[in-house]
């Protein structure tokens, strides 16, 4: 991924810092990401979500809006309308780029100004928010006390996340009086709700009301367990894969290439970019497969790697023939499972493999079995476990014959 700075005017003429993750490859879409009340653009959801968005060729415009993060301006002179037009601006910036931005992503607060802004967005495809509130005046409820500071003096010193905010009676006028209903009326855009069910910052039931004031397509995702500011690596992950999976339905993303027409009895590995490590897999012309390594080694983890199929084809041969066996005896099984784990690394198998002729490779597989069984029937289920095929070619000496063809 490549990431660009840049900087752009904002709503009051400051001037508002931004990146840009680019694609490796070609920009199949682009995105602008909105963080959350007083959050920034580099805050670990944020960048996370735009990088797993890049690495699927969705270009994404993170920024920092008036005063906040990099960006120059006074927080304390900002509020909700003005998220919004440093959105429409953040827009404008992409446009003039050409690349006009085809999807908002919005996260909490930043989920609500997404929504506002939609409509104003010329060739807007989808939205996306991110543990909205349904009113934008729900963000009131974090300052307390604080309230009646405010109301009286016309503001007051709120601290958040452990940092102290002026906040204006100017703020609170325009969130009490900002509704989405009409935005999410005329959206013209797929909308897809993300929200995790045990939330405590912005409840679910704001997901609901978002999702019953839209109009369709629309869609709705929990994100389980996930906390408000989505801060475990595997929730941002999850949160990412579902946003570009369901957003290649809505946007003019380039057509993955037709399956090749791979001879019966052929796999067919391509490189897909001879920068990164990704491959395309065609198993005889009717399966599609990718693989690729870990970013620690130089590849984008958009798929299983080389070992992690070897693991998965020796897991799948294993439970199959144990079916197998049980539905021949008539042993009661339900359900079995195998985890498959392998001890050793592609990379640095790779570095020295022309030197070394002699390999020892351990998979080592646990196998869950489920049924009223016997102790005889477990016996008999284990022992057949090692007469999988592909259990007995990992134990032999394979003979591997490798041609050069035009």
């Amino acid at each position: 991924m490549k990431t660009e700075r840049i900087t752009f005017k904002g709503h009051s003429g400051d001037m508002l810092a931004a990146r840009l993750d680019l694609p490796d490859g070609p920009v199949g879409a682009t995105a602008i990401f909105a963080h959350c009340f007083t959050c920034s653009k580099d805050i670990p959801a944020a960048r996370r979500i735009a990088a797993r968005l890049a690495a699927k060729g969705i270009a994404v415009l993170r920024f920092d809006f008036t005063g906040l993060g990099h960006s120059e301006g006074e927080f304390a002179n900002t509020h909700f309308s003005s998220n919004v037009d440093d959105l429409l601006l953040a827009a404008a910036y992409l446009t003039d780029r050409g690349m006009a931005p085809s999807l908002l992503v919005g996260h909490s607060l930043g989920g609500a100004a997404v929504i506002k802004a939609a409509p104003q967005v010329p060739g807007l495809r989808a939205v996306v928010t991110i543990g909205a509130p349904f009113a934008p005046a729900h963000v009131s409820n974090n300052f307390g006390s604080k309230l009646d500071d405010i109301q009286e003096h016309g503001a007051a010193t709120v601290s958040l996340a452990g940092r102290d905010f002026t906040i204006r009676k100017s703020f609170i006028d325009d969130i009490s009086t900002a509704s989405l209903r009409d935005a999410l009326r005329h959206l013209n855009a797929a909308l897809l709700v993300l929200h995790a069910p045990r939330d405590a910052t912005v409840g679910i039931d704001n997901a609901s009301e978002i999702f019953i004031a839209a109009k369709h397509p629309k869609s709705f995702v929990s994100l389980e367990t996930a906390d408000h500011l989505i801060t475990a690596e595997e929730d941002a992950k999850y949160a990412a894969d579902v946003i570009a999976t369901w957003a290649s339905r809505y946007l003019d993303m380039p057509k993955p290439k037709a399956a090749p027409q791979v001879p019966e009895g052929v796999t067919r590995v391509s490189e897909r970019d001879p920068d990164g490590l990704l491959q395309d897999i065609a198993v005889g012309g009717r399966h599609q497969l990718i693989a690729d390594e870990p970013v620690s080694v130089g590849g984008k983890d958009l798929g299983p790697t080389p070992y992690e199929y070897l693991a998965a084809g020796l897991g799948a041969c294993t439970v199959m023939t144990i079916r197998l066996y049980a539905r021949r005896k008539g042993i009661p099984l339900t359900h079995a499972e195998v985890d498959v784990t392998h001890d050793r690394e592609h990379l640095a198998d790779c570095e020295n493999c022309e030197e070394r002729a002699n390999k020892t490779d351990v998979f080592t597989r646990h196998l869950r079995f489920e049924g009223d069984l016997t102790e005889d029937h477990r016996a008999g289920l284990l022992r057949i476990a090692d007469k999988c095929p592909v259990h007995r070619t990992l134990e032999a000496v394979a003979v591997i014959r490798t041609q050069l063809v035009d």
